[in-house]
């Protein structure tokens, strides 16, 4: 992989995914479909990951990504590119924002923003849960779901709307469940 294209790639991500890191999650569906050494189930591998690490999960998502790609030259320019576009724009808002702020423009774009950022998350979350619950190479109706992942699904999304306790036990929760379950 050529890490410049690689560099490119996740710059041109950086720039258009509005929301935070689950945000990138549409565009590395894209990826998936150009580039053969980057599958569907390796983004939903990469995504839980970075939701379980520390830092930000865009920038986990992109390093783990480059690293699939070209190792750990690939996982460092993945992740600079993916950040490039946001420093960039930082350093320009940052020297306007006393100026713009009460801008009646600069206000309105922001919330036209709020649209952009909820349906790339959307697509993110629902785009994980098909991933995760349905088996696109199902040939027989009845394999069509992964069963024993819709009943963990269900299973944990029933005590987090019941007992609303951290949610870090409910990822270790489903980590081990996950293990033991042959996940």
């Amino acid at each position: 992989m050529n890490l410049f294209l690689l560099y490119a790639e996740f710059f041109q991500i950086g720039l258009f995914a509005v929301g935070g890191g689950l945000a990138t999650l549409p565009f590395l569906y894209g990826l998936a479909n150009r580039y053969a050494w980057l599958s569907l189930e390796n983004i939903a591998n990469f995504q839980a990951l970075a939701q379980s690490s520390p830092g930000a999960i865009g920038v986990n998502m992109s390093a783990l990504t480059g690293f699939e790609a070209a190792n750990i030259p690939g996982s460092f320019m993945a992740a600079l590119g993916l950040v490039t576009p946001s420093i960039i724009i930082i350093v320009i808002v940052a020297g306007m924002l006393k100026a713009f702020k009460e801008n009646v423009t600069v206000q309105a774009v922001f919330r036209g923003l709020r649209p952009a950022a909820l349906g790339l998350l959307s697509a993110a979350g629902f785009g994980a849960i098909k991933i995760a619950l349905y088996n696109s190479a199902a040939e027989d109706w009845f394999v069509l779901l992964r069963w024993k992942e819709c009943i963990l699904f269900a299973a944990l999304l029933f005590l987090i709307i019941k007992f609303k306790k951290h949610p870090i036990l409910y990822i270790a929760g489903a980590a081990l469940s996950g293990i033991a379950l042959g996940l």
